[in-house]
């Protein structure tokens, strides 16, 4: 639970505040003992109470004063041990049944007793309400015996009274391990979401930039005897693909990071920054054509980063796939969505004809799945698929999200 100003608190009164707090319930159970117990002794309280004998003949004494104490101080233990709680207030009631003390508002403790027990006891919850119930089957002989004017129809009564307290505390267990339940369930699959996120965000910035560094890498092998003067260029680009990936693995880990700070948003891959891309998948040797239409507004972290990786996605497809087919990106910023295309022309050449498909790898298809789930969460919609020419197309609309002040 977040406390307003806890963070500022000195030291020692956190420590203070948590040690209460953690005390909180075995102190919410001293007071409640303590209050039935002085409140058994306010005699226009003592005609309320669980009365069943009716019996009378025991003047009030020492005994009278214990067996009420002991009816009402061991609730103060009702959370932490209930069947010692219950055992306890159990027999103090049936010594003061069948004594025939004098009528005490401290017999209610019964009811609380058993409530604990059925809410809180965790182990012999089968075995308990068996040998609660045979000794109340003893009390009511007993009292029978001792010349108690309840019959059998009114023991019943008062033991169905009790077998109810008892199951409305058990239906509080069984609640309360049924929300339980469900919060490590809802913990599960938040992690598992959160780990398929992490999943796709790794694939969106590895498989990119490493694809274009193997493309671009290939392509120098052979430019010492075909253009010589083209190698610093090639390998600066490799050189510069490989910081870019360092730079957005690094914003990455910052996000992931569990230190409590959050990394900087102007830090995350946006919408523009979408030219970086062509420009990057051109020094690679793929013909990009980049056109943005509409007027470009500022939109929420998630709707940039999505659209910045339905270009990446496309584009590194695009180099592995169809290496020197021509490409055309489009961006539309509308009124209220953004639209992303990406378009492969021209058949796509066999997995043999590009030098990053004869690289053995795994098989792909977690890119375009990942996008679609991340475009999926904005409320928004992916479609990937052969074109008429046999080339490739990718698009997304994506609702904006104006920027929260």
């Amino acid at each position: 639970m977040t406390v307003l100003g806890s963070s500022r608190r000195p030291p020692l009164l956190r420590g203070l505040f948590r040690r209460w707090a953690g005390r909180g319930r075995s102190v919410g159970d001293g007071v409640l003992a303590l209050g039935l117990a002085l409140l058994a002794f306010v005699p226009t309280l003592s005609h309320v109470g669980a009365q069943i004998a009716d019996l009378s003949g025991h003047a009030p004494g020492a005994l009278s004063i214990g067996l009420t104490l002991a009816q009402t101080l061991p609730l103060a233990v009702r959370t932490r041990w209930p069947a010692v709680c219950l055992a306890v207030v159990g027999c103090a009631f049936a010594m003061h049944q069948a004594l025939g003390c004098p009528a005490t508002f401290g017999t209610v403790g019964l009811y609380p007793a058993l409530y604990s027990a059925g809410a809180h006891q965790a182990s012999s919850r089968r075995a308990l309400p068996a040998v609660a119930s045979a000794g109340y089957a003893v009390l009511a002989v007993v009292l029978h015996r001792l010349g108690s004017p309840q019959t059998i129809p009114d023991y019943l009564a008062f033991y169905l009274v009790l077998a109810g307290v008892w199951l409305v505390g058990g239906g509080v267990r069984r609640r309360r391990a049924e929300e339980a339940e469900r919060r490590r369930l809802a913990a599960e699959v938040a992690a598992a979401a959160e780990r398929a996120r992490i999943a796709r965000e790794l694939h969106d910035v590895v498989t990119h930039h490493v694809t274009a560094m193997v493309v671009q890498a290939d392509a120098a092998q052979f430019l010492p005897t075909s253009a010589p003067e083209r190698v610093g260029e090639s390998l600066a680009a490799v050189s510069d693909t490989g910081r870019r990936a360092l730079t957005e693995l690094r914003y990455l880990l910052g996000v992931l990071e569990a230190t409590g700070r959050s990394a900087s948003a102007d830090r995350a891959p946006a919408l523009g920054k979408v030219g970086d891309l062509v420009g990057q998948a051109r020094r690679s040797g793929q013909p990009v054509e980049f056109t943005e239409r509409g007027e470009q507004r500022s939109q929420g972290v998630d709707v940039e980063l999505a659209a910045y990786r339905v270009v990446q996605e496309a584009l590194t497809n695009a180099m592995k796939h169809a290496a020197g087919r021509r490409t055309q990106v489009v961006v539309l910023h509308g009124e209220e969505h953004i639209e992303v295309e990406v378009v492969t022309e021209g058949p796509a050449p066999s997995p043999a004809a590009t030098p990053a498909a004869r690289r053995p790898g795994p098989a792909g298809g977690r890119g375009l799945a990942g996008l679609r789930e991340r475009v999926r969460m904005l409320d928004g919609e992916l479609v990937a698929g052969p074109g008429p020419d046999g080339g490739f197309r990718v698009r997304a609309v994506i609702p904006s999200e104006p920027v929260q002040e």
